[in-house]
């Protein structure tokens, strides 16, 4: 039987500020609040009304979180993998239980539609699964030594690890991004995006369920407090991030000589080859635009689209037909397929970039307004937007949008493409389309890139392959055995008969 999304929400709401004692921040094992007792609000982005009001960690909080992650680090080190596994697995069953209330709750806070984000839910806890299992990887080596002896290595945890998370898929990411640091032995402090922060404050609960006080502590704030409080802690040797550039270079100032993995932003190519399928690239060129997953705020969307000329007309009707059947509405509505951008900034922000399209002469396909409805009204919602006849000196073509907007690109000299794909500061995803293995492949080398598909499209990735960019997309690779050797350091022992 069909529930009621909207009396759930309210439901889901209520329960969870009474789970979290007011929406208070986890540490030490413990719900807390804000020494300070400094709040803010977060806002719910189809309705612009208020959702809650969250604690707002001062340095005081870190160096509380902090400490009690340090605390609780020698005995979380010195268990066996096999039993910081299990507990991991535990973690993982209680969120794929509540996987529809944490779905709601991001709905709610973030925009995202609800069942995408209970996707999320199971999606982060299937991560935290996957970890859980390859502890037993952490694996040192031996080394030949002149005259006898024995030299050997070690993998060895950092100590606290510093955990900064975007908005766009917040509990996928809360209970995702942590498992591979906490597998490795390492304790964390997990900041958590001042936008979207309702899931994780929940995940918190199961938090201090699931693993020993300290071991994962959860905090919420801004980026110029308590972010930054963060990052310049002397405690903090080892530093993960995904967010903005402009973030990830600032942290990059503050953090010192602690060890860094960047994941940040994308402009991500889809190039299109005039052998392929125009109904099958059409409907991968707005699956991997992540319209109807978030809004288009994924750094692995395809914003640019380089079609060949001998298929433009054709690519470029079929985009607009899907595109134009993409159901705009609230995030907690049964029938939403894209709901709003994350607050009113955003909203500003990508609107500015649909202007400076027009302004500088692409042509608008669909889109490029306030989604219709009245009930919309107030909420942050942008239509699903294509530009055609996009050049690559455009703003456009070159800066990340972060919002639902598609930029169509045409081309017949493959080196003067190649040229363009590779002309911007960012290296994360790309996509090539055609039935040629040849080209396919001396493209997919080609490409500065750090993930590429081949006849397919960013919103399908597999636990496993690494993922990460390359430029100013990024340092590391997640998803894969090289994100838990990240999170160690490598001693070496010599041994002398």
């Amino acid at each position: 039987m069909a529930i009621n999304l909207k009396a759930y929400g309210k439901t889901v709401l209520e329960e969870a500020e009474r789970e979290t004692e007011g929406w208070q921040m986890t540490i030490n094992g413990k719900f807390v609040k804000g020494q300070s007792g400094k709040t803010y609000t977060t806002i719910n982005p189809s309705t612009d009304q208020p959702l809650a009001d969250v604690p707002f960690a001062t340095a005081e909080d870190v160096k509380s979180a902090v400490a009690s992650a340090k605390a609780a680090f020698p005995g979380w080190k010195k268990l066996h993998v096999d039993e910081r596994g299990k507990m991991l697995k535990a973690l993982s069953r209680a969120v794929r239980e509540r996987a529809e209330m944490f779905g709601m709750l991001d709905a709610l806070d973030c925009g995202n539609p609800y069942q995408a984000m209970v996707d999320d839910a199971n999606k982060g806890a299937g991560l935290l699964e996957h970890f859980s299992n390859l502890g037993m990887e952490l694996k040192g080596q031996t080394v030949p030594t002149p005259g006898g002896g024995l030299n050997y290595t070690r993998l060895e945890p950092f100590g606290v690890v510093a955990r900064i998370l975007p908005f766009n898929h917040p509990i996928s990411f809360a209970v995702g991004k942590i498992a591979s640091a906490l597998i490795a032995g390492n304790t964390v402090v997990m900041k958590i995006a001042d936008q979207t922060p309702l899931s994780a404050l929940l995940f918190g609960k199961l938090i201090q369920e699931h693993l020993p006080p300290g071991v994962v502590n959860v905090i919420t704030g801004d980026g110029a407090t308590t972010g930054a409080s963060l990052v310049s802690h002397p405690d903090i040797h080892r530093i993960a991030f995904t967010g903005s550039v402009a973030t990830g270079n600032l942290i990059s100032q503050q953090a010192g000589i602690a060890v860094l993995s960047l994941e940040l932003g994308g402009k991500n190519p889809l190039i299109i080859y005039p052998d392929v399928d125009v109904q099958k690239v059409a409907d991968a060129a707005v699956a991997g635009m992540n319209f109807t997953r978030s809004q288009g705020q994924s750094c692995g969307s395809n914003s640019r689209v380089f079609v060949h000329r001998d298929l433009h007309d054709e690519f470029v009707s079929e985009v607009v037909k899907r595109v134009e059947k993409i159901k705009v509405g609230h995030a907690d509505a049964d029938d939403t397929e894209m709901g709003p951008v994350v607050t009113r900034q955003h909203y500003d922000r990508v609107m500015h970039y649909i202007d400076s399209a027009k302004s500088e002469g692409a042509k608008l396909m669909t889109g490029g307004g306030h989604a219709k409805g009245e009930d919309l009204a107030d909420g942050y919602f942008i239509e699903p937007t294509v530009f055609d006849e996009v050049t690559h000196d455009m703003t456009i073509a070159r800066e990340e949008i972060f919002g639902p907007v598609m930029s169509i690109l045409v081309w017949d000299d493959e080196a003067s493409m190649m040229e363009q794909v590779n002309g911007v500061e960012y290296g994360l995803c790309a996509n090539v389309w055609t039935n040629d293995i040849s080209t396919a492949l001396r493209v997919g080398d080609d490409i500065e890139a750090g993930y590429v598909w081949i006849n397919g499209h960013g919103g399908k990735r597999f636990k496993g392959a690494p993922f990460g960019g390359v430029k100013n997309s990024g340092i590391g690779r997640e998803h894969d055995t090289s994100e838990i050797r990240s999170f160690t350091q490598e001693k070496n022992i010599n041994v002398r008969y």
